[in-house]
C-alpha cells in the first residue's frame, strides 16, 4: 500500500497529477481545492495517499492533510459514495467544511457538492456523525510533517530541461484553523464532555470565525455547551 509519495510535479491535468519519484511516475487523483494548492510543474510536490486497487483497477488518490485523507476514506465507506463524490464533497467544502457540516447534522451543505442528493447528503451526515470527533481532533498537513531537507533532496538537477533550485517552493498550506480545533476538542474532552457535543459546539465556533484561536474557541465552544435559561 502507497501511504506517502515526495517528488517532482511533471504534469497537472484538470483532476490528477503526474508525481515522478526517481524516475517513476504516479498518476494520483486530487480533489479541485487541494489541487488549487499545489505547485507548479518541475517543483517539489509531497501527499499523503490512499490506494484503491480492484480486479479492473488501481488508483492513487492524494491529500495535503491525513485530515484529508481520512475523511475521503470515511466518506468512501458509507453506501453509494465513491471516490469521485467524495472528492467532489471535500473539493466543495474542504476539511474543515466536512467537518462542521456532518458535527453539526448540515445535510444541505454537503449537497451543495456535485452529483450528491439529498438521500446521499443525508446518508452521509447520518453514517458519520459519531465519527466526526476522531477526525476533527486530527491536526497538520504533510508540509508539517516533512522537513525542508528531504524536499530539497527530492529535486535532484536531472536534466536540461527541468532546473529546479535547492530552495524548492512547496505547496502553499491551506487557510484553516484544524488544529485549533484539535485542541479545543481535546480541551473540551477533558473536561467531560462527550465527543459528539464537544465537536458540534467546536465545528459551531469555528463557522462563526475561522481565524479563531484555541483558547477562543473553547471559550466560544462553552458557551454554547452551557445550559440555557
Amino acid at each position: 500500500m502507497i501511504g506517502k509519495l515526495t517528488g517532482r510535479l511533471d504534469y497537472r491535468a484538470l483532476d490528477h497529477i503526474l508525481i515522478d519519484v526517481r524516475g517513476v511516475g504516479y498518476i494520483v487523483y486530487c480533489s479541485e481545492r487541494t489541487m488549487a494548492t499545489l505547485p507548479g510543474t518541475g517543483e517539489a510536490v509531497q501527499l499523503y495517499t490512499d490506494m484503491v486497487v480492484r480486479e479492473d483497477l488501481m488508483q492513487l488518490f492524494g491529500f495535503t492533510s491525513l485530515v484529508e485523507k481520512e475523511w475521503h476514506r470515511l466518506l468512501t465507506s458509507v453506501q453509494g459514495v465513491g471516490a469521485k463524490v467524495s472528492l467532489a464533497i471535500l473539493g466543495t467544502l474542504g476539511t474543515d467544511g466536512v467537518s462542521r457540516a456532518i458535527a453539526l447534522g448540515d445535510w444541505a451543505s454537503v449537497k451543495a457538492a456535485k452529483g450528491v442528493g439529498p438521500k446521499t447528503a443525508q446518508r452521509i451526515v447520518l453514517d458519520l456523525k459519531d465519527k466526526a470527533p476522531s477526525v476533527m481532533a486530527m491536526g497538520g498537513s504533510v508540509h508539517d510533517a516533512l522537513s525542508g531537507a528531504e524536499l530539497d533532496d527530492v529535486l535532484e538537477p536531472a536534466d536540461a530541461e527541468v532546473k529546479p533550485t535547492r530552495k524548492a517552493k512547496t505547496a502553499p498550506k491551506p487557510a484553516n484553523n484544524a488544529q485549533a480545533q484539535a485542541g479545543a476538542l481535546s480541551a473540551l474532552s477533558n473536561l467531560g464532555y462527550g465527543p459528539s457535543d464537544a465537536a458540534a459546539a467546536v465545528a459551531e465556533a469555528a463557522a462563526s470565525d475561522v481565524d479563531l484561536g484555541e483558547a477562543d474557541l473553547i471559550r466560544a465552544a462553552l458557551r454554547l455547551l452551557a445550559p440555557k435559561g
